[in-house]
C-alpha cells in the first residue's frame, strides 16, 4: 500500500471535485469545512479523509444543498446524506459526480444506486456514452496526473464491466436476426485494454448480428480458422496501445487473414483515430472509425 497516494494538493481537490481552489479556500476560512495541514512554506496539504469530504460536499452542493447548511453537519452526517440522495431527476453531470464520489470512497452501493436511477429514464447505451465514457476519460487523466491510484481506476472499471456483462448476456440469449455478416471481436497480442471492445460487443449484438468474442491479447495466427468459417466475416479490434507498428500489422493482417476479400477488419480506439488523423492509407478491406457510433452506421 506504500505506493498509494495519501496526500493531496488543493489543485488535486479542484481537479477531482470541480470546486475551484479559491472557493475551497473561502469555504475553509468562512465555514471551517476542511482543516488542511500546511508545509513549512505554508502550502496546504490534504489527506484522504479531506479529499473524500470535499467530494461529498461538492456532490451535496450540486444537489441543491447550500454550503452554510452542509458546514453544520459532521463528517458522518454528510456521508449519510450523500448515501440517501436519489439522483433519478439529476442530470448527467450530477450522476458523473456521484460516481466519482463512489470511486474515491470505494462505495459500490452508491455507484449502483446512481446507475439504477439513471436507468429509470435512460437506456444503457445512453448511460454508457454520456456517463461511463466521460468518467473513464477523467479517471485516466487523474491517474496519469497521480491524483488517484490504480486501485481507484480498477475499482470503477470493474463496476462498469459488470454492467456491460449483464447487458451483453441479455442480448446473447436471443438468436441473431441478421445473417449477412458475422463479427469476430478481438484484441491483438499484448493489448489488454478490453472495456471498449466489450461495449462494441454490446452495440453490435443490439443491432441483431452474431458476435464471436475472443477477447484480449490474441496472436494473429489464431484468427486464420475463423477467416474461412463464414462467408462474410468482419474482424473488429479496439486498439488503445498495441500494436506498436500498426501499419505493418495491418499489412500482415490483410496478407495472412484476409487475402481473398472474404473478410474485413474494422478498427476503433485511440490508434484508429490516429490513423484517421494522419490520413494513413489502409489496405483494402480495412477500415478505421472514430467511435462506435460511426461504426454502427455502417452495420
Amino acid at each position: 500500500m506504500g505506493n498509494i497516494k495519501q496526500n493531496f494538493s488543493i489543485k488535486d481537490l479542484e481537479s477531482l471535485s470541480g470546486i475551484k481552489a479559491h472557493t475551497i479556500r473561502m469555504w475553509e476560512k468562512r465555514y471551517g469545512v476542511l482543516e488542511p495541514e500546511r508545509t513549512e512554506t505554508n502550502i496546504r496539504n490534504y489527506g484522504v479523509t479531506g479529499l473524500q469530504k470535499i467530494l461529498n460536499i461538492a456532490f451535496l452542493n450540486e444537489n441543491g444543498y447550500k454550503i452554510s447548511r452542509i458546514s453544520k453537519l459532521d463528517d458522518e452526517e454528510i456521508s449519510d446524506l450523500v448515501q440517501s440522495i436519489t439522483t433519478s431527476k439529476s442530470n448527467y453531470s450530477r450522476a458523473l459526480k456521484s460516481m466519482k464520489v463512489a470511486m474515491m470512497n470505494f462505495d459500490q452501493p452508491l455507484f449502483l444506486r446512481t446507475y439504477e436511477n439513471l436507468l429509470i429514464n435512460k437506456t444503457f447505451s445512453e448511460i454508457y456514452e454520456d456517463v461511463f465514457i466521460p468518467l473513464m476519460i477523467e479517471t485516466g487523466t487523474l491517474w496519469q496526473a497521480g491524483t488517484i491510484t490504480p486501485a481507484h481506476e480498477q475499482f470503477i472499471s470493474n463496476l462498469i464491466k459488470q454492467k456491460l456483462f449483464i447487458n451483453i448476456e441479455k442480448l446473447q440469449k436471443e438468436n441473431a436476426s441478421k445473417t449477412d455478416k458475422v463479427f469476430v471481436l478481438f484484441l491483438p497480442d499484448e493489448e489488454i485494454h478490453d472495456i471498449g471492445l466489450y461495449y462494441t460487443n454490446y452495440e453490435i449484438l443490439s443491432h441483431g448480428y452474431k458476435v464471436i468474442f475472443l477477447g484480449q491479447s490474441l496472436p494473429m495466427q489464431d484468427l486464420t480458422y475463423l477467416s474461412t468459417l463464414y462467408q462474410n466475416t468482419i474482424f473488429v479490434s479496439y486498439l488503445t496501445v498495441k500494436p506498436d507498428h500498426i501499419e505493418q500489422y495491418l499489412i500482415d493482417f490483410k496478407e495472412h487473414i484476409c487475402p481473398d476479400g472474404r473478410c474485413e477488419y474494422w478498427l476503433l480506439g485511440r490508434k484508429s483515430i490516429e490513423l484517421i488523423e494522419n490520413n494513413t492509407k489502409l489496405p483494402e478491406g480495412i477500415r478505421a472509425f472514430r467511435d462506435i457510433s460511426e461504426l454502427t452506421l455502417n452495420l
